[in-house]
């Protein structure tokens, strides 16, 4: 009986529109009977027929006697004959009708072709219905998509994923230290006597913060792996709904189900999503974000993880708008930074995602590995990817060397717009803007090796590029650094300005970074005497891409921008100077680009000490002391 029961009501759940459909027939049906039944149910058989008639032929019949009954509306006539025929007679505006039905003695009266059920239904049923039938609708879906409950809330089952990841830490490389970080989380969820013989207690809560595409998913999967316990993933925007309470309900079903399959581990991604500072509001609130947060706080301290041991793992880049009680100790204890990889880290990462791609023997993984310098995980996961499209759209066996760096060159400059067709006028505008670029990162102490030059247009915008790598991560930048940064950018427009003779609009985005570069060194990092030591402009957000926020009076402001301009002003006349100096090299670079439209770094260093060579100069180019460095990386 119980099994019927359930059966039932899962058909009337999962086919509600088709419910609305049968009861709106039944309605119309029974209507439309209770209507034909109004006038003359006890003459009229079931087979009658209504024919239609004409008022004169109307009046004829009433005459010969052939009408026993007559039903008169607004603007229709009903009649029965005396054979039981049924008539339907537009009425016209006639005031001997009655005289003639009262002389031939046939019964008459009159009716409404609109009565109260009509109305009803009408008026007022129907609209409601047709509201219901939408409201169902939508219902049944949002029920799909999201589980269970009025409209899908409350319930949390269908967006809860729980597994037991096949990922280990085979499978994570280029963060070790914080692979290290959390390997004894999974010792603790192997033997946990082993702790508790001791009275240590595990972490509650580990906090995975860092740039995006780090890995810090596929870390805490590379947890539950290597522990072989349950994996509940959610999104915290999962969370949040249009309806106060639905949040609160959803932690409560993850933290329920995860305490059954216990030891298990809850990872939380993007916590920022709900775990948002309860005092960045002008007045706070009770709003449905805080009392998700409230109730996460609630179960993270409600657990006993000595009996029912459950991980909670969260991830985010943006730790600093994070609510303070969600990263005090019993909560969030260990705060876990998976940082973009170095060098060592970034072969690593190259060597895990090669292996399902057919590689070649010759390939050059430190070269790669010095070109991708600052990309995450993710980026080097869609690097080989890339290579691989490319290899395979050539229809080529294996992948070479050069779509590795095709790849790579996607990935920080775009695509190749080899349609995108040049004048002869802007190619030599781009030629000596680029090669100006070349030169002064060539010849300035402090600035990162050219690697590539290339007057082939690329991604949305660039009629050409220059692409610069640092051997190695850079965590700081000391004064002279940032100068020479500021020089490099500065190099494309000087060159225009000493050999076109007229400057362009490629130069636009150069000037900007230049002048935020600038401006950063007074506001940001006290490098100048207009500020001193003051900061006035506080960075919030390392992770992506950083935010500040100014505090400063309009008299300083004035200071800074005076400052800024001097600062280019002085820096653009030092390499127009350096330009001039080297201008033989700058047109040798010129023709090189127009031959080949694309040079490595090692011909534009070729170039610079050939024209020192011829004109007996001593040599400028700056030596790079960091490939030592990487050599003993790869030694240990």
């Amino acid at each position: 009986m119980n099994k019927n029961e359930n059966n039932n009501n899962g058909f009337f759940n999962k086919n509600p529109i088709l419910i609305f459909a049968v009861f709106a027939i039944v309605i119309v049906v029974l209507f439309r009977s209770f209507s034909d039944s109004e006038f003359g149910s006890d003459m009229i058989s079931a087979n009658t027929q209504t024919k239609n008639l004409a008022y004169s032929d109307f009046k004829d019949y009433i005459k010969k006697g052939q009408i026993s009954q007559v039903a008169i509306a607004e603007t229709t006539i009903k009649a029965v004959g005396t054979d039981y025929s049924v008539y339907m007679i537009k009425r016209v505006n006639d005031p001997t009708l009655v005289p003639v039905l009262e002389e031939a003695k046939v019964q008459y009266t009159a009716f409404s072709e609109r009565n109260w059920l009509s109305d009803l239904l009408f008026s007022w049923v129907l609209p409601v219905f047709i509201f219901f039938g939408i409201w169902m609708f939508l219902a049944s879906r949002m029920q799909k998509n999201m589980g269970g409950g009025l409209l899908g809330v409350g319930s949390a089952k269908k967006l809860i994923n729980s597994e037991k990841p096949k990922v280990t830490f085979a499978d994570v490389a280029g963060v070790e230290e914080a692979k290290e970080e959390v390997e004894e989380i999974v010792d603790y969820l192997k033997d946990p006597d082993k702790y508790l013989r001791l009275g240590a207690k595990i972490p509650k809560g580990i906090l995975l913060v860092g740039p995006p595409g780090t890995g810090k998913t596929l870390l805490a999967r590379a947890v539950a792996g290597e522990a072989n316990v349950p994996f509940f993933s959610m999104s915290a925007s999962s969370f949040i709904e249009m309806f106060v309470g639905v949040g609160a309900s959803r932690v409560r079903d993850l933290f329920e189900n995860a305490k059954k399959e216990s030891p298990a581990i809850v990872f939380i991604d993007e916590i920022d999503a709900i775990g948002k500072s309860r005092n960045s509001g002008p007045m706070g609130g009770n709003d449905e974000r805080e009392q998700t947060l409230n109730q996460l706080l609630s179960e993270m301290d409600g657990f006993d993880a000595d009996k029912a041991p459950v991980i909670v793992i969260a991830a985010t880049n943006r730790p600093e708008i994070l609510d303070a009680a969600l990263l005090r100790p019993g909560r969030f204890d260990r705060q876990v930074l998976v940082d973009k990889p170095d060098f060592k880290g970034r072969i690593d990462i190259l060597k895990v995602h090669m292996k399902d791609v057919k590689i070649s023997d010759n390939v050059d993984l430190q070269e790669i590995g010095r070109l991708t310098t600052g990309l995450a995980g993710a980026d080097l996961q869609n690097v080989i990817n890339e290579a691989a499209l490319l290899a395979g759209r050539k229809s080529k066996k294996v992948v070479e060397q050069s779509d590795l760096i095709e790849a790579v060159e996607r990935s920080i400059a775009g695509l190749e717009k080899k349609s995108r067709r040049v004048n002869k006028k802007e190619k030599r505008i781009v030629t000596y803007h680029e090669s100006g670029h070349a030169l002064i990162a060539e010849l300035t102490k402090g600035a990162k090796r050219v690697s590539k030059v290339s007057v082939v247009p690329r991604g949305l915008a660039a009629l050409g590029y220059t692409l610069n790598t640092p051997e190695e991560n850079k965590f700081m930048m000391q004064k002279h650094e940032l100068i020479a940064e500021v020089d490099v950018l500065l190099g494309g427009r000087a060159a225009e300005e000493v050999f076109i003779k007229e400057i362009s609009t490629g130069a636009s985005n150069d000037l900007e970074r230049a002048t935020d570069i600038i401006k950063s060194m007074v506001s940001i990092y006290g490098m100048s005497d207009v500020a001193g030591l003051m900061v006035l402009e506080k960075q919030r957000n390392n992770f992506l891409g950083g935010q500040t926020i100014k505090d400063y009076s309009d008299k300083m402001a004035e200071k800074v921008d005076e400052f800024v301009k001097t600062m280019l002003s002085q820096r653009y006349e030092a390499v127009l100077d350096t330009l001039r100096a080297y201008s033989g090299a700058i047109e040798n670079m010129v023709l090189a680009l127009y031959d080949e439209e694309t040079i490595d770094g090692a011909k534009v260093r070729e170039i610079i000490r050939n024209y020192e060579e011829a004109n007996g100069l001593e040599t400028r180019l700056v030596e790079h002391e960091e490939d030592d460095d990487i050599k003993k990386q790869l030694e240990k």
